[in-house]
Order: C-alpha cells, then structure tokens, then sequence
C-alpha cells in the first residue's frame, strides 16, 4: 500500500534555501576561523575580538533566515507548532542541564526535524536554543553560535533518507544513530565557538594565533577529549536511548498532529449559514405544518427541515 506524501509545515522556497546556504557560509567561517586563518594574520591578531563579532553577525543572519523562512511559508498552524515544540524542547533542556551531558531536548529536536522537514527544523532549533536561553539565564555571546549550530543539528534530521518509506525499526536505527553522530558533532561545534577565547599562556591545548593550522588542530583535538568528550558522549547516549524508548509514540503523535493540521491545506472563512460541500444537507425530522399554510403551502403538506451533518 503506497504512503501518504510527506507534509512539511514549511516549504523553502529559492529565497530560503539561499538565506541558509549564506548563513552555513558565515557560521563555517565564524566556527572555524582559527583554523581559516593565516597564523599572524590580522584576525588571528584579535583573536579575544573574533568570537564576539562573529556572535554578532550570527545573530542577525539566524534572524534573516527566520524572516526568509517565515515569508516563505509560515502559517499560523505552523507559528502554533513551532512554538509548543519550541516551549517543550526549552523545558526539557534544564532538567539534565549540569550531570554528564543528559539534555532530553536533542531527542525532541531529532523526531521533530525528521517529522516537520529541513525548513520547520531550522526555524525550531533556533528558536528552542533562544528560548531555553531565557528559561536558564544562559544568554552570552556563545548563543548566537548555539542557536546556529542547534539549527543544523534539527535540520540534518529533516535530511535523512526516507522520510515516507522508512518506518519501524529501520527508521528509529537512523534517528538513533544520527542523534548519536550529531549529538557529537554539536559539542564540537561549540568547542570551536569557546575555544578561542581561552589565553594561550593558560595551557598547551588552547588556541595560539601564531601557530601553525596543524599545531593548532592538535591543540583543539587535545582540548576537545580533556574538556569535554564526557560530555558529550552522555548526550549522545541520552539521545539514543530517549529517541529508542520513546520514539515510536512520539512519531505517531507528531505525524498525526501533522495530519490534522494540514499545513498544506488553505484557511477559507465561510459567511454565516455557508455549508461546506463535505457537509450536504441532509433532513432530520419531518412533521406536519403546524399552521396549516406556511410560505403558500397547502395545509396538507409536511413541513421538512434541514440540517447539516455533524
């Protein structure tokens, strides 16, 4: 039996897909500019600056991409999707905030990205990060890079193969092991937004503008399992395990909220009375007219009243 074709609540359109693509440009420069840049080079010279400009640049790209998607296709059933996912995935981040890397929410932002599309998960990243970034007192210049980097971690989700015959087993096997990848490749992401500011008389595993890029990758590397590969290893196993056990209930909810919703599908208000063609009419009771004649009928016929079907 053929499946349903996959509903997106938000479909990108050429304007959208430019706005992430410049955005991934930016945010690959703003993340790996240490090693992009020339040892002695004038950015690496302001090494304590970069992190700070760059955050600023992020932040007004992520909210460019926001307004491209929003004028794309966002509806108001996909402003109120995004904003419960949104709420749920910022109050799930602070329950394991603190002990080994558990944070729940990547699970979420996993199912949801794979559920929703590329476009929807994007927007639901960012803005998940903004808002659990309110709910802990966690705004600082790392949020434009967290909010960037939770984008892409929600939309590669969107991107996985199968995303209408894939199901059961098979498709939580590659949800579970994308987390896991992921879950990984955003600590490290995030390493690269912090890492510069560390002095480099500090350690041997901090950033040094006059060193070579491969000195320099080593240093990261070496800071990246001393600092945090604890870490991120107890969120990739929460997001495996959350997305193993709970995975099943929470695809079948999210697709038949999507169903429901019918994002694909145009508002029309009707005038008072309107019926909609789903809806004939249909007589539910039928009596004699009480008052003999009524509208020029003879008093021998019965009066029938109409209804819609509920």
């Amino acid at each position: 039996m053929s499946r349903a074709p996959r509903v997106r609540a938000v479909r990108l359109g050429p304007r959208s897909v430019a706005a992430l693509a410049i955005s991934g440009a930016v945010g690959v420069v703003a993340f790996g500019w240490p090693f992009l840049a020339p040892p002695g080079s004038g950015l690496s010279a302001h090494a304590q600056d970069a992190p700070w400009l760059f955050a600023g640049l992020l932040l007004l790209l992520v909210a460019v991409v926001a307004a491209t998607i929003s004028e794309s296709d966002l509806g108001p059933k996909a402003v109120a999707m995004l904003g419960v996912l949104a709420a749920t995935g910022a109050a799930l981040r602070p329950i394991g905030a603190g002990t080994a890397g558990l944070e729940p929410m990547f699970f979420l932002m996993v199912l949801s990205g794979r559920v929703l599309g590329p476009g929807f998960g994007f927007a639901l990243g960012s803005v998940t990060m903004f808002a659990s970034a309110l709910l802990t007192g966690g705004v600082g210049p790392w949020l434009p890079f967290q909010m960037l980097a939770m984008g892409w971690f929600t939309m590669g989700a969107g991107l996985l193969p199968g995303p209408v015959r894939l199901r059961g087993r098979g498709e939580l096997a590659v949800l579970a092991a994308y987390g896991f990848l992921a879950a990984f490749a955003y600590g490290t992401v995030m390493n690269l937004a912090g890492w510069p500011f560390m002095a480099a008389a500090a350690s041997g595993i901090s950033f040094d503008a006059d060193a070579p890029v491969a000195a320099n990758l080593a240093r990261f590397v070496a800071y990246c399992l001393a600092t945090s590969l604890g870490w991120d290893l107890g969120r990739a196993v929460c997001t495996v395990v959350l997305t193993l056990a709970l995975g099943p209930a929470v695809l079948r909810a999210l697709r038949r909220a999507t169903r429901r919703a019918a994002f694909e599908t145009a508002v029309t208000f009707d005038g008072p009375g309107a019926r909609r063609p789903s809806q004939p009419a249909v007589p539910v009771r039928e009596a004699p007219c009480p008052h003999g004649e009524r509208d020029g009928e003879a008093p021998h016929m019965t009066h029938v009243t109409y209804e819609p079907e509920s």
